[in-house]
């Protein structure tokens, strides 16, 4: 089922979805070569309760296994997503890492994640992040109300494949609203007109993943971490948005953005 929120529940959304994005833009100032995945966890998780929020995906349970055992994401080259954060990952010069994290704030959720690289990165590596963010934006720019979910799939898909990289097909983002977890399911491959109609008042989480290799993926033995299947390096990027009745989408975790500015 697919919940409509009213004007004043994405307002409430909004108010978390900032909270969501001060602690990223922290944590991304705190990558570098040298720091472990744990301590990024910790600062996460520091940062959100300091905000007067709850992590959403500490102890988070799904159908694959056991409950999540940390705040944050910290998904290193070939993970797609669901890196468990250890002591034992020292990120080092050259990787990249994708940061996932999620809030909940006076019972609202927040989700929103994006890949940096750990010092100086490959040229390679630069133009995936690259085109993985422009993915999530064209994609965003299609969650119109009137269209479908297709559309917004669809632009994702073919900015991807035009870039020659593959789209994760076995992943997708996700409706959000009370749960982090709702209707309906958003895919980033697709065909224009298809799947669910987009209606003012939706909220969704939409995260394109990318790689520089195959779609495939392969599950690590931790019950949450998808990497790549062929080892090539992964991106993914996210934000909450909501369709509204005045044209292109709100984005809920990117506090006072306006369409048309920096290029968008």
């Amino acid at each position: 089922m697919i919940y409509i929120k009213s004007a004043q529940q994405i307002e409430a959304m909004s108010v978390a979805g900032a909270k969501l994005w001060e602690v990223l833009q922290q944590v991304k100032q705190a990558v570098r070569p040298g720091i472990t995945t744990a301590s990024l966890d910790e600062l996460a998780e520091r940062l959100i309760r300091q905000q007067g929020a709850v992590p959403s995906f500490l102890n988070y349970r799904s159908y694959r296994g056991g409950p999540y055992p940390a705040s944050l994401c910290t998904s290193v080259d070939d993970q797609i997503v669901h890196g468990i954060p250890s002591e034992e990952t020292v990120l080092t010069e050259g990787q990249i890492i994708g940061l996932d994290c999620g809030l909940i704030y006076d019972g609202w959720h927040a989700d929103s994640a994006l890949t940096v690289g750990v010092g100086k990165i490959s040229d390679a590596a630069q133009r995936l992040i690259r085109v993985a963010e422009e993915c999530f934006w064209l994609g965003a720019a299609q969650a119109i109300a009137g269209n479908h979910l297709g559309d917004v799939a669809h632009a994702v898909q073919s900015h991807a494949e035009a870039n020659g990289c593959g789209v994760i097909r076995c992943l997708s983002g996700h409706g959000i609203g009370r749960a982090l977890h709702e209707d309906p399911e958003v895919c980033n491959f697709g065909e224009p007109g298809q799947k669910a109609k987009l209606r003012s008042g939706m909220t969704f989480a939409l995260e394109p993943m990318i790689c520089l290799g195959s779609w495939e993926v392969s599950e690590l033995d931790n019950g949450w971490t998808y990497t790549t299947h062929d080892g090539s390096l992964s991106a993914h990027y996210e934000h909450t948005i909501a369709v509204t009745d005045k044209g292109l989408p709100r984005i809920l975790t990117l506090p006072g953005f306006v369409w048309g500015e920096a290029g968008r």
